[in-house]
């Protein structure tokens, strides 16, 4: 069964530009329409450096994946980089929820959520693009864990993640994935959809 496509509004013809640039780009970075996952490392991730960010890249590919079919068509990818960028903070923490839950079993360790910390970090320092957080991975992880662990029972669920990131904006920065991680080439106004195209 199919999910319906629930794209953001914005004005419709400029929304229908961007996705026509969005999809020009993708069929010229891969032809078959479909993403395998060393070429979504190679053409849609920005920094990715040695293992962690390797590991970190195919995170982000698996949860672009919604039918786990091995392969990222364009629906699902542009799907999911509209949401990243204009989706509300609770859809992207759910979002952000599938790459931290790299066994994909319902529930954050924390041994997971420290993996994806790591590559995280290493894609930072790599990038020099964000401001780097004075906490260490490890420390960033036990703060997060101390908070959203509720129950005490080791694991965050989806409910603790997204329930208690909303409550904490520290926690929901760190817990965004950010949608520059993700190689997106905001496609440029051209001059028709602006309007004055003569």
């Amino acid at each position: 069964m199919g999910q319906v496509a629930s794209l953001p509004c914005r004005r419709k013809e400029s929304y229908i530009t961007e996705l026509y640039e969005w999809f020009r780009t993708f069929i010229n970075k891969c032809p078959s329409g479909l993403i395998t996952l060393h070429e979504f490392q190679r053409h849609f991730c920005n920094g990715t450096v040695g293992n962690e960010s390797a590991e970190y890249a195919e995170q982000i590919f698996r949860a672009l994946d919604n039918n786990e079919d091995g392969v990222v068509d364009f629906r699902e990818y542009v799907m999911a980089i509209s949401m990243l960028i204009e989706g509300s903070s609770e859809e992207k923490l759910r979002w952000s929820f599938k790459l931290y839950d790299k066994d994909s079993d319902g529930a954050i360790t924390q041994e997971e959520m420290l993996e994806i910390m790591k590559a995280v970090y290493k894609m930072s320092e790599a990038a020099a693009s964000t401001k780097l957080n004075p906490l260490t991975a490890e420390e960033c992880t036990n703060r997060i864990f101390v908070r959203l662990d509720k129950d005490n029972d080791a694991i965050i669920s989806l409910e603790e993640f997204v329930g208690g990131a909303l409550a904490d904006d520290w926690i929901r920065k760190m817990l965004e994935c950010d949608p520059n991680t993700v190689n997106v080439e905001r496609p440029r106004k051209s001059v028709t959809a602006l309007g004055t195209s003569g």
